[in-house]
């Protein structure tokens, strides 16, 4: 009987044209994001640094072999910085493929690897985020549901947890993350550095509220712990306006600017 390890080193022996991001490579490869090629990005440092210490955890970066954006990005879900609980889980942070990489088979490809790899290490199943009307900054879901992931969890303003389970159990947003509310009334931005573009965003956010005169509180979640914690679904960003839960997108100058004349 074939096992699923055997299945998932035939599945990465096919795909000789991925690599996986390990700590001995992270210095040298582009990270998808934000590619540079002379001067450093501060997002993309970040993120670099970030994922130096993820990747001590099982955490995954497997990306197309060529200067353009086609990769995946998991994790165990018991070290995933997302408010999202559940047993022997692996979660998706991203799953992107652009531009002229498209329609290549390339998502099917990295998907397919994250499966093998969850069934060869065990786990129960794969879980991602996602929403009852896609949003700009997360993972395709219709793409997700043809592998048969399906909704098992949702917030009140339709943010969906998608689950493909191998044996039954199902993953679940945190109590925390359904409340969708602080004490705060001021525009408050979380954020972590999962994504290279966090950086700039932040930039943009206190730059933009300086020049409207409206205060703002920009917190970096930076532990497990308080990602864990967090009052809101999260993938790497969530916004707080007047008190309320905005979204997980993150804000352009016009974006911001309509929000807070709300």
């Amino acid at each position: 009987m074939v096992s699923w390890m055997q299945i998932f080193r035939e599945v990465a022996d096919m795909e000789d044209q991925f690599l996986n991001l390990t700590e001995e490579n992270l210095d040298q490869e582009h990270l998808c994001c934000i590619i540079r090629s002379k001067k450093p990005h501060p997002g993309v440092e970040a993120k670099r640094a970030w994922l130096r210490e993820r990747l001590r955890e099982g955490h995954v970066f497997r990306k197309l072999d060529a200067k353009g954006v086609v990769f995946i990005e998991y994790a165990p879900l018991e070290t995933a910085w997302v408010p999202v609980e559940g047993d022997n889980y692996l979660y998706i942070y991203c799953l992107w493929v652009s531009g002229e990489f498209k329609g290549k088979g390339y998502g099917r490809q990295l998907m397919e690897y994250c499966l093998a790899d969850a069934r060869a290490r065990g786990k129960s199943g794969v879980c991602m985020l996602g929403a009852e009307k896609q949003k700009a900054w997360l993972s395709d879901q219709a793409f997700a549901e043809k592998y048969g992931f399906e909704m098992v969890d949702v917030t009140p303003d339709g943010y969906r947890l998608l689950a493909l389970s191998f044996d039954g159990t199902k993953p679940r947003f945190g109590k925390n993350a359904k409340v969708q509310a602080i004490e705060n009334q001021e525009l408050t931005v979380y954020y972590s550095s999962q994504c290279p573009y966090i950086h700039q965003s932040v930039e943009l956010v206190r730059k933009t509220c300086e020049e409207l005169e409206a205060p703002c509180t920009l917190i970096p979640v930076d532990t497990l712990e308080k990602a864990k914690a967090l009052p809101c679904v999260f993938n790497n960003w969530a916004v707080f306006y007047q008190g309320k839960f905005v979204t997980v997108n993150l804000l352009d100058a016009a974006a911001l600017k309509r929000l807070l004349k709300q």
